[in-house]
């Protein structure tokens, strides 16, 4: 029975591969997104061990609210460098500081590539054994000078010799390219720029005057890492820490390997996704298959072969596909890998890269994830063929008889959709719950969700089919009439093939009515609190800005407010949360929904004064008069009265669970930053007001000036961004569907061979049966569109009833597209079956059995 079945293969090329593609495309996904991550690993691994070479010990700063902390740590006194070297087991000790340093090109504009970081550092070309870097061109930078990476400088035309300025924590400074470089790590850094200074000039760069935040040591042969961490340890002062070289880089790589397990993760849901959609594809091709070769299989049952025989034959089959699509994915894998950085590259997000690395374990999980999906999904087609009865082979057209749970399909179709749904909403309503919990309940239910319309699907086919090729039977004539009749001929077929659009439809219409939500809810909170005419924020969007940046705008002609808003974190209340601080004439900026206090708590915070919003009050039960105790990165402590509560409205507003006075935030941290500038111009908004300001802020190019519009669809643009990467990773599963449908157009046009003939030979053209298979295409992709598009409406409104800053907006438009999609995706999948149909041999086709 193998080689029977092997031989069935053989001689079904073309369903095979139909049937296998939805694979290839789910095994692809999954070990392109292992190839991916594996290979950012291995770059920021390598990147962070180039760094640490020949780094005994590391001496940073000790964040007082998080002391496993390796970002924004407080810098320390730059003395500590010189008892350090004066250490008996110390044969070598280099201080450094470093920050973001934006290179500003000829144009005034800052040099960024995909939204990458910009790297600046400190560097002693005397201490050869710490550099990580290799001068290629030029000299080493002295003072006031910078030293940039090759990359850069190739992709600029930047040579030694030149005048460029970079903007760090002040104004932009002017200085000399000294030279250039190259990093040692073999993983490249995406498109980072890298800049490197001597370190009092980095220091002024960063606003670290007389500061450190690190110091590097060897030490010598005759000591051990032990003793040399033991004499660092008697002399390290408060706020500061102790690593060797390779916990130092271990550590300094959390926070990274954090972002490319969440990077894995996201990714390997989509495989996920177009695996379930392709066992959609698989079951339905393997159930029409089973349906045209009754005969063979009552054959076979007729000359000795049992039933369990059968079943082994549709499961050999089944795995063949699931061994040959898995082996074709793990290939393509490779492809859709270098895809994905290419991807997130043309989307602003540039991945470090140290070549694709392909581990055994990818290949494992790939092998098993596509074999697996395969075979479970032939399971009922297998069983399907066990029930063909002998006598079935004398009978011309036969057809399998109806399954014992046949009847209760609706029944148990409805308990599965109505399981899900209220799985759904115990992992989104129910209280107490664990993160992995919720995520299970919630994944569980929307598997289930997913199940049970796509089982119920089949009893909307005939309604549906109905109405939606009722344009094409009244436009289209004959044809289109026989292309409605079709699709409603077996509705458990069509609504079959329809719900694997149907899902990859579902996913897109949940994500655009979240995105639409999140966006109308912002725009509505910016309008709401908005007072303002212009705000100030860094090129990017997202980054914070120096101080100095409102401060340079006091006192311009026309301006009558500026008001900072100043970031950072602290632990209050148990627990580390987000701080903000505001200074006076926030009142005249932004308005805010007070339910206690009023606006003039804004401008009257003094020394001791915070306010806070009504759900953070109500879960640490806060009320005006209350009391907060605060620690910071540094290990400054002050206790704060809360003065107002307000509420924010559903977008949420430029303000954390705590706000403090901008003058008091400024003593707590050592190096404040804005996140937003707001300026109130005399005259309001124009665009003389404008010239003002962007003159105002020439020293400044990081800063941009954005008036109300421009600061909405600014904020808005990541969420843009993301958006696009989900489209597009999402339409993987629509492919997959695509395939689907000419997957069962094509076996379809097999088994109506005869009548087609028939068709013919009474007079219908071949335009007119490649008319009528478009037609049926296209009704059948109209179905999954008008399912899926209805359930991601419901499941997105479910969303939203729990999420309390995302409101309820309707994508009109986008949803439009998405049909307009599913019309272009029927009509591409008409054009093979549509053609084999056209071509059919009269004569031939009437003699087919």
């Amino acid at each position: 029975m193998t080689l029977v079945a092997l031989r069935a293969l053989w001689g079904r090329k073309l369903r095979t591969f139909l049937t296998g593609f939805a694979i290839v495309l789910g095994v692809a996904t999954v070990t392109g997104t292992y190839i991916l991550t594996d290979s950012i690993k291995d770059a920021f691994n390598s990147i962070f061990q180039t760094i640490y070479v020949g780094t005994d010990a590391s001496i940073t700063g000790l964040s007082a609210i998080d002391q496993n902390s390796t970002t924004n740590l407080p810098p320390f006194d730059e003395s500590l460098l010189a008892k350090v070297k004066a250490l008996p087991a110390v044969a070598a000790a280099v201080g450094g500081v470093g920050g973001e340093a934006n290179l500003i090109d000829k144009n005034g504009k800052v040099i960024s590539f995909g939204g990458a970081p910009h790297i600046g550092f400190s560097l002693d070309p005397t201490q050869a054994r710490f550099n990580s870097i290799v001068l290629k061109h030029g000299n080493w930078p002295g003072a006031n000078e910078v030293a940039i990476d090759t990359g850069t400088a190739a992709k600029k035309s930047i040579h030694p010799g030149d005048a460029i300025r970079v903007q760090g924590q002040g104004p932009a400074l002017r200085v000399r390219v000294s030279g250039l470089f190259v990093f040692t790590s073999k993983g490249n850094i995406g498109g980072a720029t890298l800049s490197a200074f001597n370190l009092a000039t980095a220091q002024r760069l960063f606003g670290k005057q007389r500061k450190l935040d690190e110091i590097r040591v060897a030490h010598k042969s005759n000591y051990t890492e032990a003793q040399l961490l033991g004499e660092i340890r008697q002399i390290l002062p408060p706020a500061t820490k102790v690593r060797t070289g390779a916990q130092q880089a271990q550590e300094a790589g959390k926070e990274t390997q954090n972002f490319v397990n969440f990077l894995q993760s996201f990714l390997l849901a989509f495989g996920g996704i177009a695996l379930f959609v392709g066992s959609f594809v698989i079951a339905n091709s393997l159930s029409i298959t089973i349906a045209q070769r009754t005969r063979e299989f009552a054959t076979l049952r007729t000359i000795g072969a049992s039933r369990r025989q059968i079943m082994r034959a549709v499961l050999v089959e089944a795995t063949a596909i699931g061994v040959l699509a898995s082996v074709i994915g793990l290939a393509l894998g490779l492809l859709l890998a270098k895809g994905l950085f290419a991807l997130f590259g043309a989307l602003g997000f540039t991945l470090p890269n140290s070549g694709l690395l392909f581990q055994g374990r990818t290949v494992i999980v790939g092998l098993i994830v596509g074999i697996l999906v395969t075979v479970v999904a032939s399971l009922r087609p297998a069983l399907r063929a066990t029930r063909v009865p002998p006598i079935a082979a004398v009978r011309e057209g036969t057809t399998l008889p109806p399954g014992r749970f046949a009847r209760f399909r609706v029944l148990g179709s409805s308990v599965l959709a109505i399981l899900g749904f209220l799985l759904l909403a115990i992992g989104l309503f129910v209280s107490g719950l664990s993160t992995t919990g919720v995520l299970l309940f919630m994944g569980v239910g929307a598997l289930l969700v997913f199940f049970g319309v796509a089982l119920f699907s089949s009893h909307l086919v005939i309604p549906l089919a109905g109405a939606l090729g009722a344009p094409g039977a009244r436009l289209g004539g004959l044809p289109g009439t026989l292309a409605r009749e079709n699709t409603q001929r077996n509705p458990q077929r069509t609504g079959s093939t329809a719900a694997a659009l149907m899902i990859g439809l579902a996913l897109v219409t949940l994500v655009a009515m979240l995105a639409a939500g999140i966006r109308n809810s912002f725009f509505s909170a910016v309008d709401k609190i908005w007072q303002t005419d212009y705000a100030v924020t860094a090129q990017n969007n997202f980054a914070p800005i120096p101080i100095q940046v409102g401060s340079s705008l006091k006192g311009v002609a026309g301006v009558k407010d500026v008001v900072g808003v100043r970031a950072g974190e602290a632990r209050f209340v148990g627990g580390k949360h987000q701080l903000t601080g505001v200074g006076p004439g926030a009142s005249r900026v932004f308005h805010l929904d007070w339910t206690q206090g009023s606006q003039a708590v804004l401008d009257s915070l003094g020394s001791n004064g915070a306010f806070t919003d009504k759900d953070f009050a109500k879960k640490h039960h806060l009320s005006v008069g209350s009391t907060v105790s605060l620690l910071v990165p540094g290990g400054q402590q002050r206790t704060f009265s809360i003065r107002g509560i307000f509420k924010p409205p559903a977008g949420g507003s430029p303000f954390a669970p705590l706000t403090i006075g901008s003058s008091t935030f400024d003593q707590l941290f050592n190096d404040p930053h804005d996140l937003f500038v707001f300026v109130t111009m005399q005259g309001g908004v124009s665009a003389a007001n404008t010239r003002v300001l962007d003159q105002a802020l020439e020293t400044f190019p990081n800063a941009k000036v954005a008036t109300r519009e421009q600061f909405k669809q600014n904020q808005a643009s990541g969420l843009t961004s993301v958006l696009n990467i989900l489209y597009v990773l999402l339409a993987l599963s629509v492919v997959v569907s695509l395939f689907g449908i000419v997957n069962t157009l094509v076996l379809t046009v097999f088994e109506r061979t005869r009548e087609l003939g028939m068709l013919r030979a009474i007079g219908m053209t071949r335009r007119q049966v490649r008319r009528m298979i478009r037609y049926e295409s296209v009704i059948t992709a109209l179905i999954g569109a008008v399912i899926g598009i209805v359930l991601g409406i419901v499941l997105a409104l479910l969303l939203i009833a729990r999420v309390d800053f995302i409101t309820v907006a309707w994508p009109i438009g986008t949803l439009f597209v998405f049909v307009l999609v599913a019309l272009v995706a029927g009509l591409l999948a008409a054009i093979l079956p549509a053609r084999r149909a056209a071509r059919l041999n009269v004569l031939e086709a009437l003699q087919y059995e």
